[in-house]
């Protein structure tokens, strides 16, 4: 019957060290944030997802015109070089 005894000093031992955990969780150093953090409400949820899509896209866009310009942009400027200087 001893086994079943180390089982459960065992789970004690495990359920105190978790409640310690969890009484310093409010009191390190992002306590005063946690305790401040809130779930946001969907209509501010919508807004972050809504300006992160659009910095996302500009990123995109951005890449994308700088890679034009590397592609195309050497073949265009020597085009209008040579037929201005020669």
């Amino acid at each position: 019957m001893r086994p079943m005894a180390d089982i459960v000093d065992k789970s004690w031992d495990v359920q105190r060290r978790i409640e310690e955990r969890m009484k310093r969780l409010g009191k390190g150093k992002y306590g005063r944030v946690l305790k401040m953090a809130r779930k946001p409400t969907s209509d501010e949820y919508s807004k972050v997802v809504m300006i992160t899509g659009v910095g996302i896209a500009a990123i995109g866009a951005l890449g994308f015109i700088i890679y034009l310009i590397m592609r195309y942009g050497p073949g265009l400027f020597r085009g209008i070089f040579q037929t201005v200087g020669g």
